[in-house]
């Protein structure tokens, strides 16, 4: 039986038009991923476990803001040199590394409320007759490089004076005092209390006066109001409902 040409061109349209697609089997996911950036040397805010990975109080934190706004997150170790440089390439979205809200700061990122409350702190050896800050001068002193407690000490000897010695992580200044290659370390309580709990019994800590209250924020990209109200509104939803206190007393007891 012979089909004519018209039909032959007809019959092919006519059944592609007829036939029904299958469903897709997979569906793709449209949630929101956001490079976090940490300096990961700053223990027990941050730091790198036995198979490289990032844990710590912060991180802890970001991952229940994430959970509560429904974003995902990827925590990506950034060496605190390079962190804010990194923010505003837009190479990292978030930054949140024990890094305390100031005026100079916040120029540049828009910052959370503050998710911590800090305080300086000097280490010393037991056996340092040293009471207050002033006190440190001629000196050797260890801090990390670009925080406040190399701000605090750079306002005491001047910012090139010999007898600071920069680090890139307060682990390596506290490290460095037990070895006897400084006489004290300057650095925020929570990172100071930390070492010294696991490490040694050695050294003492003193407090000073001059030492204002500091605020630690989760940074964002200046101007990125969105991202900025998803964290705000889920650092107030943890707050509310335990989650923050229980991370709070994993690494640091009840308040």
């Amino acid at each position: 039986m012979r089909i004519s040409w018209l039909l032959l061109l007809v019959l092919p349209l006519f059944l592609s038009c007829t036939k029904k697609e299958a469903p897709s089997a997979t569906t793709h996911s449209t949630a929101l991923e956001f490079i976090v950036g940490t300096d990961a040397a700053y223990a027990p805010f941050e730091s790198e476990n036995a198979d490289k990975s990032v844990e710590g109080f912060d991180i802890d934190i970001i991952q229940a803001i994430a959970d509560k706004a429904g974003f995902k997150i990827k925590v990506v170790n950034t060496p605190w040199e390079g962190l804010f440089s990194q923010l505003a390439s837009g190479d990292r979205d978030i930054l949140i590394s024990a890094i305390t809200i100031n005026s100079e700061r916040k120029k540049v990122m828009d910052f959370s409320e503050p998710y911590f409350e800090a305080v300086q702190l000097i280490a010393l050896p037991l056996k340092s007759k040293v009471t207050k800050f002033t006190e440190l001068r001629g000196l050797k002193i260890g801090v990390q490089t670009g925080t406040t407690g190399d701000e605090v000490v750079s306002g005491l000897l001047g910012k090139t004076d010999a007898n600071i010695k920069r680090f890139e992580g307060t682990p390596l200044a506290l490290q460095e005092l037990v070895n006897g290659g400084v006489d004290a370390v300057v650095a925020d309580n929570g990172v100071i209390d930390n070492f010294l709990a696991n490490n040694t019994k050695a050294f003492k800590t003193i407090a000073d006066p001059s030492f204002a209250k500091e605020h630690y924020g989760i940074a964002v990209k200046k101007g990125n109001t969105e991202l900025l109200n998803k964290i705000n509104g889920a650092l107030t939803a943890i707050k509310k409902d335990g989650t923050y206190q229980k991370i709070y007393a994993k690494y640091f007891g009840k308040k």
